[in-house]
């Protein structure tokens, strides 16, 4: 993976703008977003093996259990199968919000280290930000992952646990990180306006970055068209489909009508796989759709030679198609499209992994020029 002299010159260009020296914004923000990214998508694929599959099946179980507790007329039964269905949900609920946060803070830490030449701010102050908003980026979800855990235990508070308390305080930094940020855009809109600031962008237009942009762009794109295709054609097929399905359930078990009863479980859970699988897949397609967009930006930082760029673009790049597709199949094809789906997250994972390595031999570099690394 050795860079060529093309790559080594751009770099050099690149590295005297000072907006990358060691500590800067850019540098802790891009850093921090790729490796939260990257974090958020390992956490995902082993949620995806190890709890999302026998978590559905507990609450299968349990609406199962549910349905004959009303057949019997057993109450506390009742209650009791409903109150476990309550936790499996808040499990799975902790663990998909923790995937997703990490993630969406990975992209905003990708996004502000674009916008650092636009923030009219000293360095220091700027480095402080980017400090601050990765804090929080990691507080947060760690935070929400404890709260299955932790709950209300020596909590100050009747209803929230120190898990949501500090959840809370990792998105208070983050907030507080982003108006520093939008302070310091406002100070440069004010200074262009006389004339006074001047900025220096990321892009650049090798093939790599170009493939991103396009790539991604084409992924956005489909995804939005096949969120329309999926309000208009299944959406409310679903809504409906969940109230009929629940009151049949309802219904029959309370006539002790056992076999209907069961079967209609069975129907109201393929009903929400159906609708998760296909949310999910127009999520997913979006979310890296605009992953490679950012990324985009962030090749010239990417101290590799053009020949290894393009190939973790293009692992990328097939991931984010494979992924969501096959989560899309796993109604019709089973574990075999969800192991595939979690080879094409393993892809992602393997060419961010790969990106991050060129840009930490970037920052190498550019230290050791510094002399701050001999």
């Amino acid at each position: 993976m050795a860079s060529n002299s093309e790559t080594l010159a751009h770099a050099s260009l690149r590295s005297g703008d000072g907006t990358f020296a060691a500590w800067s914004a850019r540098r802790l923000l891009i850093i921090g977003g790729i490796g939260l990214i990257a974090l958020g998508m390992i956490f995902g694929d082993i949620f995806a093996v190890f709890i999302l599959h026998q978590n559905a099946a507990r609450i299968s179980e349990a609406l199962l259990a549910a349905t004959h507790a009303i057949g019997t007329q057993d109450a506390h039964g009742v209650l009791d199968h409903f109150s476990a269905i309550g936790r499996f949900l808040e499990h799975r609920g902790t663990k998909v919000d923790t995937h997703a946060h990490m993630i969406a803070f990975g992209y905003l830490a990708l996004l502000l280290a674009l916008i650092q030449p636009y923030v009219a701010l000293d360095e220091r102050r700027k480095k402080q930000m980017a400090m601050l908003f990765l804090i929080g980026a990691i507080v947060l979800p760690v935070s929400v992952f404890l709260i299955y855990y932790v709950g209300l235990a020596y909590s100050p508070l009747e209803t929230i646990g120190w898990a949501s308390i500090l959840a809370d305080f990792g998105g208070l930094l983050v907030i507080i990180a982003c108006l520093g940020q939008f302070i310091g855009l406002w100070r440069y809109v004010r200074r262009r306006r006389l004339g006074e600031a001047r900025a220096t962008s990321l892009l650049e237009w090798s093939w790599s970055s170009r493939a991103l942009l396009v790539g991604g762009t084409l992924l956005v794109l489909l995804g939005f068209l096949y969120g329309g295709y999926y309000a208009a054609v299944d959406l409310y097929a679903h809504e409906e489909g969940e109230v009929t399905t629940l009151r049949t359930i309802i219904e029959r078990a309370a006539a002790n009508e056992t076999t209907e009863a069961e079967r209609a479980v069975d129907a109201y859970g393929l009903l929400q796989a159906d609708q998760a699988v296909k949310i999910a897949a127009h999520a997913h397609i979006i979310e890296f759709g605009l992953l490679a967009m950012l990324l985009a930006f962030v090749q010239p930082y990417v101290f590799l030679s053009e020949r290894w760029r393009r190939r973790w673009v293009v692992v990328l790049l097939i991931g984010s198609v494979v992924l969501p597709v096959f989560v899309f199949l796993e109604i019709e094809w089973g574990l075999v499209a969800g192991g595939i789906a979690d080879v094409g997250g393993l892809l992602i994972i393997i060419a961010l992994l790969g990106m991050l390595v060129g840009v930490l031999r970037h920052t190498g570099r550019l230290d050791a020029e510094g002399g701050e690394v001999r």
